[in-house]
């Protein structure tokens, strides 16, 4: 089935995916999971709902109980599987016509496609479920206030009135992020609150090109500390200073370690591969011990646990908590930031420049009919430099680095590169895209 990918399951509603699949998931979910409970939310998409129905109605009739939480953030159906198996109905940043799930075990532990997602696919296919004696039932939760709380746990260092414009994308963002700022004493200026399956203030996705033109303005015109633009389920978020100028999200990375790092000394931070040098170098100053990693949620979460790593960015606006049982969170990451701008007393464009050493093509995306014979061909052809294969494959020279590695959840092959002088860049940016187009 298309729609199982490596860290979730995501497909056009209802071509690829729809209120039939649903229920079948929900019977095969429990019959993997062998689970009594599971919590279940959903985000903002206008498919949502009818997909929330018929999921809730294929777990109860396969006898496990529903803790119902209704429409959320995956922040907040993260906080809530600490105590049980759950699943959040999204397709996060993509666009309106998908959606998909997003299921994790108890201690918001992710089910990819190494840890279940394919056995739970064949059960799907099968359509065996075994008849039980009794149905499972529903009940609601409310969990924002207690959510609310346990963000505001990270506002260490936030003495003093600040303002930030929240750019929410008509997403799921507006439900929580104006009650954190009245319980930490900030002040937002809301952009895009209105919840809207549609996206039409500048759709699902901020890292598109021009995504955050709108909130730059409005940081400018309003003086404030810095802007933050989260995805449609609020679990991803990207930063613009002072001046409207978008931070690279690995920068993020960068300065929530240090940060981090005040209060855990040499403390061990994952940063994917597609990842600037500086960000390695400067947790290195910091005494951290940084370890590359590769893309996905499910991945990166499992070497979390595996390295015992505090704290882990993507490249894609995802940061990750050990603290907050290894999930990715927007929310927490706005509210180390606010601290960070606070307790530095520096402007968020004076804390990054000193990150601003190399140039970075960000992501070039392909498409491509062999993905694999193209990768091969790119090896033989920089043989000279240093290899991994950890993710795709990436190739290091003294001055220059690329990574290409076949996207998980898109027809694309994906290309980052890095490089010591912008000409270098330029003319690399060239060379490889020859060479992928060939």
């Amino acid at each position: 089935m298309g729609v199982f990918k490596a860290y979730d399951i995501r497909g056009v509603y209802p071509n690829e995916l729809d209120e039939q699949f649903a229920y079948d998931f929900g019977r095969a979910l429990v019959i993997f999971l062998d689970a009594s409970t599971i919590i279940v939310g959903y985000d903002v998409r206008h498919s949502s709902p009818a997909l929330h129905k018929k999921f809730i109605e294929g777990v109860t009739d396969q006898g496990c109980n529903v803790k119902d939480i209704g429409l959320c953030s995956t922040n907040m159906l993260y906080f809530a599987a600490r105590r049980e198996h759950a699943v959040m109905i999204t397709a996060s940043h993509t666009p309106k016509e998908y959606n998909g799930f997003k299921p994790c075990r108890k201690g918001a532990v992710p089910i990819g496609s190494e840890s279940g997602l394919k056995e739970i696919e064949a059960l799907v296919a099968q359509k065996k479920f075994p008849d039980v004696k009794k149905k499972g039932r529903v009940t609601t939760m409310d969990i924002l206030k207690e959510f609310v709380d346990d963000v505001a746990l990270y506002a260490a260092g936030i003495d003093r009135k600040m303002k930030v414009v929240v750019d929410a994308g008509n997403g799921a963002a507006s439900i929580a992020v104006g009650e954190i700022a009245r319980k930490i004493g900030i002040e937002i200026v809301p952009l895009f609150f209105e919840r809207d399956g549609n996206f039409p203030g500048r759709g699902p996705n901020p890292f598109l090109v021009g995504a955050t033109d709108a909130l730059a303005k409005a940081v400018v015109k309003n003086n404030a500390e810095f802007g933050v633009a989260y995805d449609a389920d609020c679990d991803r978020v990207f930063f613009v200073d002072e001046k409207g100028i978008l931070i690279q999200p690995d920068f993020i990375t960068a300065l929530i370690a240090e940060q981090l790092l005040k209060q855990k000394p040499k403390a061990t931070i994952l940063y994917d591969l597609r990842s600037s040098k500086a960000v390695r170098q400067r947790i290195e100053t910091l005494g951290g011990n940084a370890l590359m990693t590769r893309v996905g949620h499910s991945f990166i979460k499992a070497t979390m646990r595996e390295t015992g790593a505090i704290f882990a960015g993507e490249l894609s606006g995802h940061y990750y908590y050990a603290s907050n049982s290894y999930a990715d969170s927007g929310d927490i990451t706005l509210v180390l930031m606010l601290g960070l701008v606070c307790s530095s007393k520096q402007k968020l464009s004076a804390l990054a420049a000193p990150l601003l050493t190399y140039f970075a093509s960000g992501e070039i995306n392909f498409t491509v009919k062999d993905k694999q014979k193209v990768m091969q061909r790119l090896r033989e052809r920089y043989s000279t430099g240093t290899f991994s294969d950890l993710d795709g494959i990436t190739i290091e020279f003294d001055d220059w680095w690329f990574n290409v590695r076949p996207s998980n959840t898109e027809p694309l092959l994906r290309l980052n590169i890095e490089a010591d002088t912008k000409a270098l860049l330029d003319a690399k940016v060239a060379e490889l895209s020859n060479a992928i187009k060939a």
